[in-house]
């Protein structure tokens, strides 16, 4: 990690999901999948990723915004201690950043919000056999299901952030 690299974590959806995503995306130098416990009550273990970028390369509002838009950030279903959607943040003064950076995003979405901004307490890795999980198996039903759309909404709309082989790989 560079002096200017900044680490957060990010969880919403599956973390294969999220792990992909973020690994197609220019300007993060490394994306940790696993499992991510913030102080009480959202201590409980949830799926993942520590993401360390370049805000210079790629601005935390952009960052944020492909979080909202590729998770159901505005859905409080049932599965949200397993894919609590969060921003996990190592200090008080990034998590009130982000929190004006939510209140700003909230504009351009329909439904509010369920994205909360936590304090990162513990992070646990995935077992090495699931991490890379899409890039080392993209054929796999799972990755065709679910991980496939997310990346072609990458392509669609944000396609001035991602990696270029993420482009070729179209």
């Amino acid at each position: 990690m560079t002096e200017a690299e900044v680490k957060i974590g990010l969880g919403g959806g599956c973390h294969w999901c999220t792990e992909a995503v973020f690994q197609a995306v220019a300007g993060i130098s490394k994306v940790d999948q696993g499992f991510i416990s913030s102080d009480p009550p959202e201590d409980a273990w949830s799926e993942a990723v520590i993401v360390t970028f370049d805000p210079a390369v790629l601005p935390l509002e952009v960052l944020i915004e492909i979080h909202l838009r590729t998770h159901s950030s505005t859905s409080a279903h049932k599965m949200r201690g397993k894919y609590r959607s969060a921003i996990y943040v190592y200090d008080a003064g990034t998590g009130v950043k982000i929190g004006r950076v939510l209140h700003a995003l909230q504009r351009g979405f329909d439904d509010p919000l369920v994205t909360k901004v936590l304090t990162l307490t513990a992070f646990r890795s995935s077992d090495e056999r699931f991490r890379n999980y899409y890039l080392s198996g993209p054929e796999r039903p799972f990755c065709k299901t679910y991980i496939d759309p997310k990346l072609a909404l990458l392509r669609k709309d944000y396609g001035r952030v991602l990696r270029e082989q993420a482009e070729a790989a179209e």
